[in-house]
């Protein structure tokens, strides 16, 4: 599997809170004795940093009396990985901090909800230009970037170790794409187990994804997340209690969705009308 530095530092501060936990001890108690910068500790424990500091948890571990050499290396070594760059890190002006990517670098199953576009692993070369176009992005130089940044992360499904996509997109996703995208329509039709795809047609009405999309992120060592995203902004839900109710949202959508096969014909008629 491929290390991801965002998923190896959020696996950090997590680990570093449980140590401080375990020793009863206050974030103020610690900070005062590692001669921190007041806060510094919170972030570190917030996955609020950017490049941890292999000195910095070296002082932890001697606070929290980590002693195991083989504990220790392992938090060590997550502190270096955390530090490396990824590579989404050189397309930060098409993809800002790359919070998600970084997280779906390393995912082993996502689960995702579109009401209004196809979801970015499954998008079309042509789809995207599109996209950037309606959304008045139209410098040439910059939908050069954002086209190569978005298939550079469209990899992932094609590694060894790719992550399991479980997509459900709302039927007005398929009335967007236009005759001149009719591969994107295709490229629907091409996906092939073990990823799935569900339609939500439009006579169920009101469904529950009708607030809004959202994307659930699986990962072999460490918690599920949710991830949403607006206009403007994005969230990663982290507390169990709001993974648990996207997940059982996701539950409600796959039981109302039309099954792989029948989302399969709908697609197919579509395309075949275009």
């Amino acid at each position: 599997m491929a290390g991801s530095p965002t998923v190896r530092r959020k696996r950090l501060s997590r680990r570093l809170r449980e140590l401080r936990e375990a020793r009863g001890l206050t974030s103020e108690e610690v900070t005062r004795r590692a001669g921190f910068s007041r806060g510094k500790l919170t972030r570190m424990e917030r996955d609020e940093w950017t490049r941890p500091n292999p000195a910095d948890i070296e002082t932890l571990l001697d606070i929290y009396k980590v002693t195991d050499p083989d504990e220790r290396e392992e938090l060590l070594t997550l502190a270096r990985q955390a530090r490396q760059r990824g590579w989404w890190v050189s397309y930060s002006d098409a993809l800002g901090r790359g919070a998600y990517v970084g997280l779906e670098a390393e995912a082993t199953r996502i689960r995702t909800v579109e009401l209004m576009l196809v979801p970015g692993l499954l998008q079309t070369e042509d789809y995207i230009r599109a996209v950037l176009h309606g959304d008045d992005i139209t410098a040439p130089e910059e939908v050069d970037r954002r086209v190569e940044a978005r298939l550079l992360r469209q990899q992932i499904l094609t590694r060894a170790d790719s992550p399991t996509l479980h997509v459900i997109i709302d039927e007005s996703v398929l009335r967007k794409i236009t005759p001149p995208l009719r591969h994107q329509m295709q490229r629907l039709l091409d996906l092939q187990e073990p990823h799935r795809l569900q339609v939500l047609p439009d006579r169920i009405g009101p469904h529950a994804a009708a607030t809004g999309a959202f994307t659930i992120l699986e990962f072999a060592e460490d918690p599920t997340v949710v991830y949403l995203e607006t206009t403007d902004s994005s969230l990663i839900l982290e507390e169990p209690e709001e993974v648990r109710r996207h997940e059982d949202r996701f539950n409600r959508l796959c039981t109302t969705a039309l099954p792989p096969d029948e989302s399969r014909e709908l697609i197919q008629r579509r395309l075949d009308d275009l």
